[in-house]
């Protein structure tokens, strides 16, 4: 693939600070956008058919609407194309190529990134009257119905609608949002703990399934509605954990919001870990130590894992002035024990 490409589109991983697990239960997510993106590049071809490339995986796949690809990382694309020509885009054969520094498999939305810059390239490519929120709406759509993943909405917003330099509360319900400053002299660290997870593969899924049933049992529309701790406690013991999760991180969402402070901010981090560890059951022993590693050095203000657990990536708000010794120190004791693990971002 050579030749001239027609659109050029990109759009970026993301780092979630609190609201995990949140945003399918119709709450609160606080998540960032971070400088690793992922780029799409498409011109016509003159077929009816698709070949699209992917660069880092030094792989080629050819299909069309009437053959779907088989291989998964196609699926998103697939389904990014199909969606839009169901929204009456007249889309031609393509060649398409997809390159990206999103890292994969570790908590940081490259499948967002991947279907945001998909859909931007084609509203590009076609002049599709797609806004940024409509964007993120389909591409949600097309995880769900074509990865096959139960995803909420808070990658996808953030990837089509997130900054770099500050967070975006976002309400996942009416796709209210706002952003909201990082506190005053920190950064943003994130800490790969070398264990792969997938999220199809994973619990992830049957997490959305119990907060459904639990939803169910106590009459309301989703976790979201819950009025409070005492109604949760009439559940089942494993019911009742991950929907105490789910009201305890709105909770902390909805404070963080509202801090200026970066040692209050850490300390939601820190409560959300344990929160995420313990009643919703998505940690490591890994990710534990590694987040246990951060929370115990005076450069790091708070920390838990990201995304949606079962290995991955963790974040940490650290001071500004010590973010890479943090990094440093925190790798050389986590890696001495045997891990494989490595900085992100910064």
């Amino acid at each position: 693939m050579s030749a001239a490409f027609d659109a050029v589109a990109d759009a970026p991983g993301r780092v979630n600070l609190l609201g995990e697990h949140t945003d399918y239960n119709d709450g609160f997510v606080l998540p960032v956008a971070i400088r690793q993106r992922t780029r799409v590049s498409m011109r016509r071809n003159g077929t009816a058919a698709f070949a699209l490339h992917a660069k880092e995986l030094a792989q080629t796949v050819r299909f069309s609407f009437d053959e779907p690809p088989t291989d998964h990382f196609a699926s998103y694309v697939y389904g990014c194309l199909v969606l839009a020509r169901a929204r009456r885009a007249q889309i031609p054969g393509l060649d398409i190529e997809v390159s990206s520094d999103v890292p994969m498999g570790v908590g940081l939305s490259s499948s967002a990134a991947l279907e945001v810059a998909t859909l931007r390239c084609l509203r590009e490519l076609l002049s599709l009257p797609f806004d940024d929120v409509e964007i993120a709406q389909l591409a949600q759509k097309a995880e769900i119905e074509f990865a096959h993943v139960r995803c909420g909405i808070m990658d996808q917003m953030a990837s089509s609608l997130a900054g770099t330099e500050r967070a975006l509360l976002i309400d996942t319900r009416s796709l209210d949002r706002r952003d909201v400053p990082l506190p005053l002299g920190s950064v943003v660290l994130v800490l790969d703990s070398g264990v792969a997870r997938t999220l199809a593969g994973s619990g992830y899924n049957q997490r959305r399934g119990e907060c459904e049933a639990a939803a169910r049992q106590l009459g309301v529309v989703s976790l979201r509605d819950v009025p409070g701790l005492d109604a949760i406690e009439r559940l089942p013991d494993l019911l009742r954990r991950r929907a105490r999760h789910v009201f305890t991180e709105n909770a902390r969402v909805l404070q963080a919001a509202e801090m200026t402070d970066a040692a209050a901010f850490g300390q939601l981090m820190n409560a959300s870990h344990a929160s995420l560890r313990d009643d919703y059951e998505v940690s490591t022993p890994e990710l534990d130590q590694l987040v246990a590693l951060l929370q115990s050095h005076p450069g790091v203000y708070g920390a838990r894992l990201t995304g949606a657990g079962f290995g991955g990536a963790c974040v940490a708000l650290c001071k500004a002035q010590h973010v890479q010794s943090v990094a440093d120190a925190v790798l050389a004791q986590y890696n001495a024990a045997g891990h494989k693990g490595r900085q992100l971002v910064p």
